[in-house]
């Protein structure tokens, strides 16, 4: 088993205040406006929407989902524990990954456990590695403070590559989107800027052999298609907060939460 310390090395950056902004980005991106899966209208659930239909992503198939019944983790799920790399003064444990009435909850407070220290929660979906996919996941934040991300990440647990679908950078009013594919940070970016992330929003990524896709609410609002940045080993779903208080970049003045509704995978449908 590998282990559950898992190291990652976005860095947290300022950019331009803009709608949508590039950095490092290549000549061959584009930014389609499609339809993808965002979810089914469903008043009791969480978000107001539960899981998209098993053909809402033409040319797949919905081959894995959750809405987090009950008060565990389902198969497949481990929690992070430990300190992460890349970061200063970031802390993850088990207690703070937390399933109660059909919602996962990452939870960030100040854990008497810990000294009182700012401390955070993480998990993979460790045991169910796959190359080439899409991955959708309805969630929200309560506020701003720890960052949180949805990404996917390398089996091997080697650095790079990392597909970042879902970043706020602390911020909620910021969405981000990275590929980062080849040291020292060689990497891709978009950003959202006034976007409220503290609403329920549905992220996704199409990962296919020659482009990558990422999707917010059933649009998509960037396209890699450039060769170079499109990892080719199996990759596995993640959801993290983390703090940064030893380097002011994420530290919370209160406690806060990255709530999850559901987590929907798809994979391509094989040729009949």
């Amino acid at each position: 088993m590998r282990p559950l310390l898992r190291v990652a090395f976005a860095t947290l950056t300022t950019v331009a205040s803009l709608t949508l902004v590039a950095s490092r980005g290549t000549a061959s991106s584009t930014t389609p406006r499609l339809f993808y899966p965002v979810g089914t209208p469903r008043p009791h659930d969480p978000s107001g929407l539960g899981e998209p239909s098993s053909t809402a992503l033409r040319g797949y198939r919905l081959t894995y989902f959750t809405h987090f019944p009950g008060s565990h983790l389902p198969p497949g799920w481990l929690r992070f524990s430990g300190v992460p790399g890349g970061t200063v003064g970031d802390v993850f444990s088990p207690s703070h990954v937390v399933v109660s009435h059909g919602v996962l909850e990452l939870k960030t407070y100040q854990d008497p456990h810990y000294h009182h220290q700012w401390i955070t929660g993480g998990l993979c979906q460790c045991d169910r590695p796959f190359t080439y996919g899409a991955v959708f996941i309805r969630s929200r934040v309560t506020g701003p403070g720890p960052n949180s991300a949805e990404l996917l990440w390398p089996y091997s647990n080697s650095w790079p590559p990392e597909i970042d679908f879902y970043e706020d950078l602390a911020q909620p009013q910021l969405a981000t989107e990275s590929v980062h594919w080849g040291p020292p940070h060689r990497m891709e970016t978009y950003q959202l800027r006034h976007f409220n992330t503290t609403a329920w929003h549905t992220w996704g990524v199409i990962w296919t052999p020659t482009s990558i896709t990422f999707t917010v609410d059933g649009y998509g609002w960037h396209r890699v298609a450039s060769p170079i940045p499109i990892p080719h080993v199996p990759m596995d779903v993640n959801i993290e907060q983390r703090t940064s208080c030893g380097t002011n970049n994420a530290c919370p003045s209160s406690p806060q939460s990255l709530l999850v509704d559901w987590v929907a995978v798809f994979q391509p449908r094989r040729p009949s």
